[in-house]
């Protein structure tokens, strides 16, 4: 099943008195980019991520963004900053000499202490990678989330692609319909276009009344027969559109091939446009030209 590059998804879970929080966003992107943005504690897992990430997403512009909280005091660092300490009670005691305050109460002191910027410095997540063990329970925890995440982001992506496919498979019937009515179409220009020719040659045989070129003239008339043929360009719009009605039934990635393989029937399709002389062969193409762009806007959507 064919997948879009468009997606999002989220997930949750709580472990070990951790929470973890996943989310997956992705746009269309010729090549796989992937921005994960997580928690500087959890940094050393970004690497997993990507590789997770890989597995199941080959092109797109991926954004992940990882939410961390921890309730357990095993990861919780708290501890005192005894340079700034050793400054703020040397201040204090300078400001006690000068003004002749006499000592300081100890609680005093503390209560100074404790308020003062940057003398007790917390962190929250900061034991939370310090053993084999804690760092096992995180991943186990994160990489939850994220299968989670994935497998909601996955869902959403194969579901916005059944929809691309059953559009694009509308849009080729439709070309191969068209490709068709040329066809058909063909003899009859043909023959149209014979008889102009024919009435433009003895037009120009008359006025050249015998002193002209006769070889010559048979090989220009040949020249343009042969370059108002179109039935190459047909043959080759038939196997291109085959060939992507098999890719529309296909599994994996196959967008870039897709783009590709609709280039060449645009290539085609102009080609036969520059030859027409036929007005119902020109309306067709233009109709053709049409619906090929559409399915170029849509296969740039698929994975």
């Amino acid at each position: 099943m064919l997948r879009s590059m468009t997606g999002f998804g989220r997930g949750e879970c709580i472990r070990h008195d951790r929470r973890f929080k996943v989310e997956i966003k992705s746009v269309n992107h010729r090549f796989s980019d992937f921005t994960i943005k997580v928690p500087r504690v959890l940094n050393p897992f970004e690497d997993r991520i990507r590789h997770r990430l890989a597995k199941d997403i080959v092109r797109g512009k991926v954004d992940v963004w990882v939410n961390f909280e921890s309730f357990t005091m095993e990861d919780i660092s708290i501890r005192v900053n005894d340079v700034y300490a050793d400054a703020y009670m040397s201040t204090l005691r300078s400001l006690s000499d000068r003004y002749k305050l006499g000592e300081v109460y100890i609680d005093t002191l503390l209560e100074l202490l404790v308020n003062a910027p940057d003398v007790i410095v917390s962190d929250k997540h900061e034991k939370a990678l310090n053993s084999d063990k804690s760092r096992e329970e995180v991943w186990a925890g994160l990489s939850e989330a994220l299968e989670q995440a994935l497998e909601q982001y996955n869902q959403m992506r194969t579901t916005e692609g059944t929809a691309l496919v059953r559009d694009v498979k509308e849009k080729h019937d439709h070309s191969c319909k068209l490709v068709e009515e040329i066809r058909e179409r063909v003899p009859h220009a043909a023959e149209e276009y014979s008889k102009k020719l024919r009435e433009r040659v003895q037009d120009l045989a008359g006025k050249l009344n015998g002193k002209g070129d006769d070889a010559r003239l048979v090989t220009e008339i040949v020249l343009l027969a042969d370059k108002s043929d179109i039935n190459e360009e047909l043959t080759r719009l038939e196997s291109h559109l085959n060939q992507l009605d098999t890719m529309l039934s296909e599994s994996g990635a196959m967008g870039r091939k897709m783009d590709f393989l609709v280039q060449e029937l645009n290539r085609e399709a102009n080609t036969i446009g520059s030859k027409s002389t036929d007005i119902h062969l020109t309306r067709s193409v233009v109709d053709l030209k049409s619906i090929i762009e559409k399915i170029r806007e849509q296969v740039q959507n698929i994975e």
